[in-house]
């Protein structure tokens, strides 16, 4: 009777677990870095979870339960690896516009995230906010600063409102241990400077149609109105490549001099990445048709400019985000 009753529980898993897969990809890769990561993280936690579930004894929800065996397999995941940091988070000054490009291919770069695969289900404004918060490029970023475990408790207190004492439970520590932690944590993002109004539920139509103009002033390659469109001391970063790049006019004497493409060589294809808009640019090869060159994400500013861009040069990323894997020749651009 008990291996009846076993098997019958077993049986409920996917009832009582598939709907929670999207929220720990997102935990997964708040906690690696690495959306590709993520996704096997998560499986390996379904796996564990599908073994251990006829003894699992409700004393907890599902969900924190799922939070708890997800947590534990990042943290084993991530020992002995390195952080994944952006290009300016390497600790090396900043470029000008003409240096060298230097690639490095042996450096494991945080990667951004589609919003399909991570992004929450609620239609309430407040939660969408605090969701993608949670979620965006800079926030995750930063936690690439921090040890693994700090990582950890930050994320279940900060992120999943969690109580210090579930916390400790959870991690097999004191509660003591998780406030001393959660706190070296806070301090090291307060170095990071991370601010707390970047992201709203919606884009406004003004930031809409900058956006617009955004796209075609590549098409156009019209450095003038892309570097209109940035803030002052816009920062542009490109993994692989270690420069990163400060300053609106620095940044476009770096697009004018050192991107290959021309006058509609440029097309732009719409996505979203970590709760910000996002676009994966093609460039024009010689047979006239369009070639993954890079997806840029977006940070924009309360007065609708763009702060910071992030361009990444790994063009796997295309067909991560569902993008096309080549445009035609007869792509004639933005309307």
């Amino acid at each position: 009777m008990t291996e009846v009753r076993e098997r019958a529980e077993v049986a409920d898993f996917p009832e009582a677990t598939d709907g929670f897969r999207r929220e720990l990809t997102a935990h997964c890769y708040r906690m690696t870095g690495s959306i590709h990561d993520a996704e096997d993280l998560v499986q390996e936690t379904y796996l564990r979870a599908w073994r251990a579930y006829a003894a699992f004894e409700g004393r907890s929800s599902v969900r924190t339960w799922l939070y708890r065996i997800a947590t534990n397999v990042c943290l084993t995941a991530l020992e002995g690896k390195n952080r994944r940091p952006l290009p300016a988070g390497l600790g090396t000054p900043s470029s000008n516009a003409g240096d060298q490009l230097v690639e490095s291919t042996e450096v494991s770069w945080l990667e951004p995230a589609p919003d399909p695969m991570v992004a929450g289900e609620s239609s309430d404004p407040a939660a969408i906010v605090a969701q993608r918060e949670s979620i965006r490029l800079a926030f995750v970023a930063a936690l690439q600063h921090l040890p693994a475990r700090q990582r950890a408790v930050l994320i279940l207190r900060d992120v999943l409102r969690w109580k210090a004492s579930e916390v400790a439970e959870a991690l097999e520590t004191s509660e003591a241990a998780v406030n001393s932690a959660l706190q070296r944590a806070h301090a090291q993002l307060a170095k990071a400077n991370v601010s707390q109004d970047e992201v709203e539920a919606d884009l406004d139509p003004q930031q809409q149609e900058m956006l617009e103009r955004y796209v075609k002033a590549f098409w156009d390659k019209d450095i003038n109105a892309i570097v209109g469109m940035l803030t002052r001391d816009a920062v542009w970063e490109m993994p692989p490549f270690t420069g990163w790049y400060v300053g609106a006019e620095n940044i476009g004497r770096l697009i004018d001099s050192q991107c290959p493409g021309g006058v509609h060589d440029m097309p732009m294809v719409a996505t979203s990445a970590n709760g910000q808009p996002a676009f994966g640019l093609y460039m024009r090869q010689p047979d006239g048709t369009f070639a993954p060159f890079h997806l840029q994400v977006l940070t924009l500013d309360a007065a609708g400019k763009v702060s910071h861009v992030a361009a990444f040069f790994d063009q796997a990323l295309f067909e991560t985000f569902g993008l096309p894997a080549t445009l035609p020749a007869d792509h004639s651009g933005p309307a």
